[in-house]
């Protein structure tokens, strides 16, 4: 009898264990859902995903994008190899002539700051404007979104005395190959990043621009919205269907093999100089 009961009691305990389990794969699962924004601007339609490992600055963006305050603001500051910045609710409305960038959403507070080391400002980064407060606090409203340039090892050990940032070999390799502005890390908080419109934000970042680097012709955000759904594009899923090509034509798969590690380089990774101004920062 005992012995029945000490098995029934193993069986319970198990059952408690795979229930446990199967409960905490599917709050994992929940908890990684990631959430993406599109944002359509005056010069085509980009996408935003927005990390869980920044969540207050993701539910502030979620918040704003909710509440259609960002709709028809301006890309007030925008320089070219460096990054295009908005978010200024002032910019709605504003002259040619008006001074943009000290913008902020009343009675809402700033954004504290959410550094993380595996968060960085590689091209098409999104991250947080702010002005010189000792505790480098966001902005509640202003962001910018990286173009950036390339960099050297020489450069990036620099970067890292500067601002205390290790890099680890593929924040190096992105940095050199894509870009970015990694004297930016550590300092202002990434919250996301662009997954889709890379050409648009180009785009954006080669207008010509006027005093305070305000863009001569106006770029203004029509609209963004949350997105139920969205597939990321594979990185790899050109590189794939070029090495199944060169096998068909009979090519060895070392220089295949060659050829994908060259490809991956170039492809894996973002492009920067001042710090952005933001908020009250002039």
């Amino acid at each position: 009898m005992k012995r029945i009961l000490s098995l029934a009691l193993s069986l319970l305990v198990i059952a408690n264990v795979a229930f446990a389990d199967k409960d905490n794969k599917k709050e994992k699962k929940k908890k990684e859902k990631n959430t993406y924004v599109e944002m359509k601007t005056t010069m085509g339609t980009m996408v935003l995903k927005l990390y869980n490992e920044t969540p207050l600055h993701r539910d502030n963006f979620v918040n704003i994008v909710k509440s259609k305050q960002y709709d028809s603001v301006l890309f007030h500051r925008v320089i070219k190899a460096f990054m295009i910045q908005g978010g200024d609710p002032t910019s709605k409305y504003a002259g040619p002539e008006a001074m943009l960038g000290s913008g902020d959403i009343v009675g809402v507070p700033r954004v504290p700051a959410e550094f993380n080391p595996s968060l960085y400002h590689k091209k098409g980064a999104l991250a947080a404007a702010r002005d010189g407060n000792p505790e480098k606090a966001s902005s509640n409203c202003q962001f910018y979104i990286v173009q950036g340039k390339t960099f050297t090892d020489a450069d990036l050990d620099r970067m890292q005395q500067y601002n205390g940032w290790k890099y680890t070999t593929e924040q190096r390799e992105m940095y050199k190959t894509i870009g970015g502005t990694p004297h930016l890390d550590n300092n202002y908080t990434v919250y996301g990043e662009l997954v889709s419109g890379m050409e648009v934000l180009d785009a954006i970042a080669a207008v010509k621009v006027g005093q305070a680097d305000r863009p001569s012709v106006d770029v203004r955000i029509i609209q963004t919205k949350l997105l139920k759904k969205f597939k990321e594009k594979k990185k790899e899923g050109k590189e794939g269907d070029k090495k199944e090509k060169k096998k068909k034509k009979g090519k060895k798969d070392s220089d295949d093999d060659k050829d994908e590690v060259k490809s991956k380089k170039e492809k894996s990774i973002p492009q920067q100089e001042n710090a952005p101004k933001a908020d009250t920062e002039k």
